[in-house]
């Protein structure tokens, strides 16, 4: 059986270590006493159950899929406007990928483990590159 994942754009961030910064900043504690990082969005997929059977959340960084996160658990909440909100637990370790270019989209999407790119040991760069010219080479296609 394969593992379903989520994807997700990163609106904003410039790179993984950026991604790392403000979730450390947004971790809460939870009534046990444990630091827990929760990622809010509008709608609560409805295939919750396989995302949490191993599943991940990729996302999308500057045009390429680069990093994932292991999906924990999810809950719900009704924000200040009455809306109810999905709230996916995210484990606090940001996993590099295998950068690969994707399009921008809106909301989330399913991706198949098929799909998905394996996980890297660098974040895309050799020890003396800078992640900016890691970014324009790979846009052009040399990494």
């Amino acid at each position: 059986m394969s593992i379903l994942h989520l994807k997700k754009l990163c609106v904003g961030i410039r790179d993984i270590e950026q991604l790392r910064t403000i979730q450390m900043a947004r971790l809460e504690k939870g009534r046990d006493g444990e630091s827990k990082l929760w990622h809010r969005t509008r709608n609560t997929p409805r295939r919750i159950s396989e995302l949490l059977n191993g599943g991940s959340l990729y996302w999308v960084i500057g045009g390429f899929i680069c990093a994932r996160q292991l999906l924990k658990g999810n809950d719900s909440y009704v924000d200040s406007n009455g809306i109810r909100q999905c709230l996916l637990l995210l484990d606090g370790d940001v996993i590099p990928t295998v950068p690969r270019r994707h399009r921008p989209f809106q909301g989330w999407r399913y991706l198949n483990s098929k799909d998905a790119p394996p996980d890297s040991n660098e974040e895309g760069q050799s020890d003396n590159m800078p992640s900016e010219m890691a970014r324009e080479l790979r846009d052009l296609g040399l990494l």
